[in-house]
Order: C-alpha cells, then structure tokens, then sequence
C-alpha cells in the first residue's frame, strides 16, 4: 500500500484550518499532513501545533505555487494530495480522488462544476482556460485550475522546475502531465464557500493563467500555436494582394511583408519543435 502525503498550502488561513484539520485527520489517520505556511500573520502555526501536524512556515510570502514544490520536497509519501486550505475541498473526497487513482492514473484531479465556481466571471475565465487548454494538450480538460488533486510522487517531482512561484501550479502541472503521456484523471466535485477572502486578483491572475497555457505549450507543442499565426499572416497578405491588385493592379510590399512573417514564423515553429523534441528525449519523457 502506498504512503500518502497531504499538502495545503496556506496564507493567513487559521479559520478554515481549524475546522478541516481534525476532518481530516479523521478522514486520513495513517496519512502525512503538511500545512505549508506561506508567511502568514494569524494563528496558523499554532493551530498547526494544536492539531499534531507539520507547519512549514516562510518569514514571508513566496505564493502559492512556492508553498506546493516546498511541501512536495518534503513529503515523504509516495502519494500527494493537495488540497486548498481555505476550506473549500471536503476531506471526504480524498477518499474517492485516491480510489480513482488506484485504477492506474498519474493524477487525478477535483473537477468543479459550475455552481462551484466563485462567481459568473470566474466561471467563463475557467471555461475559457479548459477549452484552450484542451486544443493546446489535445486532451479533454474539465479543471485546469483546480487545486484539489492526487499526484504519484515521483513523477509529479520531474516537473517541480515548471511551477511558477505564484499562481498556477495546476496548469502547468496538467500540461506537463498531459504532455508526458501520464494519465489523468477528473472526478467531479463540490467545492464549497471559501473561509476568509481571495487571494487571486481575477484580471491579473486571469491574464497570468492564459501565459502559462501559452508557455507551456511552446514548451512541449509549439507548432500549435506557430502554425496558426503563419497561417494568419499568410492570409492576411493574401487578402491584402487581393484588396490591392482589385484598386491598385499590383503587389505592395505589405503583402510580401507578411508572407514573409509567415514563412518566417513557421520555420520558428519547426525549429522549437525540434528543440522541445530534443529536451524529452533527454530526459527520457
């Protein structure tokens, strides 16, 4: 049987961690629990203290993303399971994300449903995230952001060095999955009011999510976002030409400019395909 490992990430979260600490405890008698204190001001590290778990505590914060790969460093599982601790993820669904596990997935992760969703807002930026993530990795994603998921360690450790510091470790962390042909996942979750306020800031964060998805996929899949912009501008001069060979009877040099930009941007896209290919199979993925 597997050693299992539960890592919450925290900031100033007290409130929430007194109530879900003991459920959880309950829930996961033999499990490891980890609260990585990400340079909270309240009571977090007592209560920590109080309920007989770890506390990794930071003189400051380092975001959200940092408190995952310090608290992945330092279980000693074999299984991870991070959960918010804001209070929004039951300590009853481990049970049900680890059963799924067990059929041989990688990971497995917490899918919200609408009504779990923080607002109208939040929830048309996260269908707007899981569709491009879905045409980016070429597999069905029903939460790209969902911070409640079960992880095999060591393979979840190959990707520490993608994590951003900040928000969000569970796009890039999907991705990479994805990419490395390890299987995923979705069970579907309630997720319920929040203690406390946000820490995500809605358009900067949201602006964030949509660069990593874009990171990322010029990391492990470049040609799906080069091709389409050669494209563009292939069209775009072809149009041009059109528009000015009708009213003018000939070429202008913006239609040779962005069939040039086209030629040019595929040739990038074949060359970072080519370096993407080389950096997995270097490290064997």
């Amino acid at each position: 049987m597997n050693s299992l490992s539960i890592i919450l990430p925290a900031k100033n979260e007290a409130r929430a961690l007194t109530d879900l600490l003991p459920k959880l405890r309950a829930a996961q008698p033999a499990a490891e629990i980890i609260v990585v204190d990400d340079g909270s001001t309240d009571d977090t590290p007592q209560i920590c203290a109080h309920s007989g778990v770890t506390c990794l505590s930071s003189p400051y914060s380092m975001g959200n993303g940092a408190a995952i790969k310090r608290g992945a460093r330092a279980a000693r599982g074999d299984v991870l399971v991070f959960m918010d601790g804001d209070g929004q993820h039951s300590e009853v669904d481990v049970a049900r994300l680890l059963a799924k596990l067990d059929e041989g997935y990688d990971m497995v992760v917490g899918a919200r449903d609408w009504g779990s969703q923080a607002g109208v807002g939040r929830g048309v930026a996260n269908t707007l995230y899981n569709w491009l993530a879905t045409r980016m990795t070429g597999h069905a994603v029903t939460d790209l952001t969902s911070g409640f998921r079960v992880v095999r360690a060591e393979k979840f450790r190959e990707f520490l060095h993608l994590l951003p510091n900040g928000f969000s470790y569970p796009t890039t962390s999907t991705m990479a999955f994805f990419r490395s042909a390890y299987l995923v996942a979705y069970v579907p979750i309630k997720a319920a009011q929040r203690v406390g306020k946000s820490h995500i800031r809605p358009l900067r964060d949201g602006v964030r999510f949509l660069l990593i998805i874009f990171k990322i996929a010029t990391l492990y899949s470049p040609l799906k976002l080069f091709v389409p912009a050669s494209a563009l501008f292939f069209l775009l001069g072809c149009a041009n030409y059109a528009w000015t060979y009708v009213h003018e009877g000939r070429l202008t040099n913006g239609s040779a400019l962005m069939w040039s930009a086209a030629v040019i941007v595929f040739l990038i896209g074949l060359v970072s395909e080519q370096i993407t290919a080389l950096l997995y199979t270097r490290f064997g993925r």
